[in-house]
């Protein structure tokens, strides 16, 4: 055989040596099992006015900035902000079984109450709304955060007083987390608050944000 044969044909086997070497890794790589990412976990928030971002860019408010931290420092969680602009708790009592079932969340946020106490709403009908959310939620499985609302003096000691106790008693009752007061770091700044004294503006819910991440993140455990 010629020496011109001989290097053709040592060419050809090593090519031929290097796509079985090929070959083999990817049979070993389709063979290997996929680390696949766990699955994601629902927070849902159901809340009102405050919670839905009024007045603002729906990326503007809290519940949108604590997704945003969320997925940052607790990865596999999602929030669904089911809050409704001027919803009572007796609109969050109707409506929170098909949320329930329609995102089966892990944790569920009941911020909701405000518009009760703005409307003069009886005390016992509240509560027993606030009863039957965290009831439902509690029974699905969920973890449950309770965040109360405080209402201006004008209301009356008796009823004032009567509305804040309403949800640490509905916490207490049902063994679930309380943050006590949703706007307890802007409530005395008038400069916080849009045109109608009520809503907050844009510039302060990341203070929002801060003041209910340390009730709700030991719950994304």
């Amino acid at each position: 055989m010629s020496q011109e044969y001989m290097r053709e044909r040592t060419r050809i086997v090593g090519v031929l040596g290097y796509l079985v070497v090929i070959l083999a890794m990817g049979l070993a790589t389709l063979g290997a099992p996929v680390a696949e990412a766990g699955p994601v976990r629902t927070v849902l928030m159901m809340g009102d006015s405050l919670s839905a971002a009024y007045g603002l860019a729906p990326e503007e408010g809290w519940v949108a900035l604590t997704a945003e931290r969320m997925a940052k420092e607790t990865p596999g969680w999602r929030v669904v902000n089911a809050s409704v602009s001027g919803e009572t708790t007796a609109g969050g009592a109707a409506r929170i079984e098909g949320e329930l079932t329609r995102n089966q969340p892990a944790v569920v946020v009941i911020a909701l109450g405000g518009n009760d106490g703005l409307r003069g709403l009886p005390l016992k009908q509240t509560r027993a709304n606030l009863e039957k959310m965290v009831s439902a939620a509690k029974a699905s499985g969920a973890r449950v955060l309770l965040v109360g609302m405080r209402m201006p003096p004008n209301l009356g000691k008796a009823y004032t007083e009567g509305f804040t106790a309403n949800y640490r008693a509905v916490a207490e009752a049902h063994k679930v987390s309380l943050l006590p007061f949703l706007l307890e770091p802007i409530a005395m700044d008038r400069a916080s608050f849009q045109a109608d004294n009520i809503h907050p503006v844009a510039a302060v819910q990341p203070k929002l944000r801060d003041h209910v991440w340390p009730a709700l993140a030991p719950l994304l455990k």
